[in-house]
């Protein structure tokens, strides 16, 4: 509320999780405050008002793009998907997972797989869905509990194809080793995917390490509030200028333009696999060639 009423304060970039931007969205939208979300891909967020957008990819694309892949490229037909209930945005990756994964071919695991349930074992899980003919799962966990869902994965010891969320791309995921490795997970950057883009370079020389799709899709929400303050600098008519049909701007995931709704026109997903580094014990993130 305290930058709602702050005059100087002309747009937000956040929040992280979707949780935070789901309740903090109504209270932007009272105050008339841009708000963009580099990283909720909560699909109900788009219906709060006109001056919340987001630059990170909707669920369906994340659900279209991974579900496309695992059917008609890997071959996977028997998908078991697990949710952590306690992030708003996992109910609408759960039902957008489902149409895509039907539309594609493919069938749903009728096994049950709540990973904030009380007394959720993993092992049961898989055994049981695997009995009934699951041979992929697909992992949809709260950005602050990605420990205890990267259980399921090392539960799983190989048996089935994993697939996950963005939410799953950080150095917490490549610490646990051996039982995550073939995982593959959606994006909507990596820097091999855009090679003839600055970002990273500035990026490295910036922080002095490599960053994930978060910085990315943060650079750009700026971007996009830069450039549309260079075209006014009230908050009343930024919101229309980000709206406004002619509006563009080129950033690290591509050109940056808003649907009426304020998601991103295009969705760029980048599809990546986890793979151990030849030599060592450790792990990394490698773009899947399509």
């Amino acid at each position: 509320m305290r930058f709602g009423k702050d005059t100087n304060i002309l747009a937000v970039v956040g929040h992280n999780s979707s949780n935070a931007s789901l309740s903090a969205a109504p209270v932007y939208e009272k105050d008339g405050l841009v708000m963009i979300s580099p990283t909720s891909y909560a699909q109900n967020l788009d219906s709060v008002g006109n001056y919340i957008f987001r630059t990170a990819p909707s669920v369906k694309s994340i659900a279209d793009s991974v579900s496309n892949y695992a059917i008609k490229i890997a071959g996977k037909t028997n998908f078991l998907i697990c949710v952590d209930y306690q992030g708003i945005d996992n109910q609408s990756f759960n039902d957008e997972f489902v149409k895509a994964i039907k539309a594609a071919g493919g069938q749903i695991n009728s096994t049950e797989c709540d990973i904030s349930a009380r007394g959720f074992n993993p092992s049961v899980v898989i055994s049981q869905a695997v009995r009934s003919g699951a041979n992929a799962l697909v992992l949809g966990l709260y950005i602050d509990n990605i420990k205890q869902g990267l259980v399921v994965a090392e539960s799983n010891q190989g048996q089935l194809t994993v697939f996950g969320s963005p939410t799953l791309f950080t150095n917490e995921t490549l610490k646990e080793g051996r039982g995550i490795n073939g995982l593959i997970i959606s994006a909507p950057w990596y820097p091999a995917a855009f090679p003839n883009n600055i970002f990273p370079q500035k990026a490295q020389k910036l922080w002095g390490a490599t960053v994930n799709w978060r910085t990315a899709t943060a650079y750009d929400a700026t971007l996009a509030i830069i450039a549309g303050l260079q075209r006014t600098n009230r908050r009343d008519e930024l919101q229309n200028v980000l709206h406004s049909p002619g509006f563009s701007v080129d950033g690290a995931t591509g050109k940056i333009q808003f649907l009426p709704s304020g998601d991103r026109i295009n969705n760029s997903i980048v599809l990546v696999k986890v793979q151990q580094i030849p030599g060592t014990d450790k792990y990394e993130f490698v773009p899947i060639q399509p």
